[in-house]
């Protein structure tokens, strides 16, 4: 069961992948790598709960912390402020 939902989650990932390519806006391609990045994150637990094998922990744990990084720096940006403020 959780293979089926790996692939679905993997098939899932090609929509947020074609906003950050094509979207109307700065904003909406931030939107789309956010949400590509949380579906990254269940790929990679899923992969964990699969495979026994932890070390991809560190990428999930890498990949939230960027994550936070980038919805900080969008805030900033539609403040129009400078990000060193």
């Amino acid at each position: 069961m959780v293979e089926f939902l790996l692939y679905i989650q993997v098939a899932i990932c090609i929509f947020p992948l074609y906003c950050i390519i094509r979207g109307p806006s700065l904003a909406d391609r931030m939107v789309a790598l956010d949400i590509l990045g949380i579906l990254v994150t269940g790929i990679c637990i899923k992969l964990i709960i699969i495979t026994d094998q932890l070390f991809m922990m560190d990428i999930v744990y890498a990949w939230i912390i960027l994550s936070f990084i980038s919805v900080l720096t969008l805030a900033k940006y539609l403040e129009n402020k400078k990000l060193n403020d």
